[in-house]
């Protein structure tokens, strides 16, 4: 179960909440069947507590929303994207650690 600070993105609010956020927006595009994915989600959790206000934390399930997934060419999970300004700043493929994440959402944040 996802922690309550992190947005459920699907094709319907992904503009909304994602391109047109004032601040940026880490989205993470996942499924259930996915170990990485399962292994990274409590890191998420603690990232979106940290930065709630500053960064907005998502995520994307790449099975309910495969399309997307083909707009960003998801092809590995997991695969988290950070926005900013309705533009993908950063991509990172596979499990990165918390300090590596922290450190792209600072720059996202100050640039």
């Amino acid at each position: 179960m996802a922690s309550p600070d992190i947005l459920t993105i699907n094709e319907a609010n992904f503009k909304a909440e994602v391109l047109d956020a004032a601040e940026p927006v880490l989205v993470d595009f996942w499924a259930e069947w996915c170990g990485p994915c399962r292994m990274i989600a409590p890191v998420l959790d603690e990232l979106a507590a940290e930065y709630k206000g500053k960064a907005a934390i998502a995520k994307v399930n790449v099975d309910d929303n495969a399309q997307l997934a083909g707009q960003y060419r998801i092809s590995s999970i997991p695969s988290l994207l950070i926005f900013k300004g309705g533009q993908v700043r950063e991509m990172i493929v596979g499990l990165k650690s918390k300090a590596e994440l922290k450190r792209l959402l600072d720059a996202a944040i100050a640039g």
